[in-house]
């Protein structure tokens, strides 16, 4: 992209935006869930989804642009993790 914004290709369905933080680049930002139903629309199962995207997707480092993905949680979701 002439924006410098990297995409996650095959995932053009999840992108939900693109994030700021002051000093940063800004990144785009997928929905995870999304993401992992791609795979499965795709014939893979919900593991093979979950465990491809985690290694493949998640974990493909391409630079300080690399894109993010999001879990979509509530507040208590979020609460319960960091107590956890």
């Amino acid at each position: 992209m002439s924006s410098g914004l990297v995409l996650a290709t095959g995932f053009e369905e999840a992108v939900i935006g693109v994030s700021e933080r002051c000093g940063d680049p800004s990144l785009v930002a997928y929905d995870a869930d999304k993401c992992i139903q791609i795979l499965i629309d795709q014939g893979m199962t919900d593991e093979e989804a979950v465990e491809y995207f985690d290694y493949n997707v998640v974990g493909a480092y391409v630079g300080e642009r690399t894109p993010i993905f999001i879990w979509n949680k509530t507040i208590e979701e979020i609460d319960d993790e960091s107590m956890g």
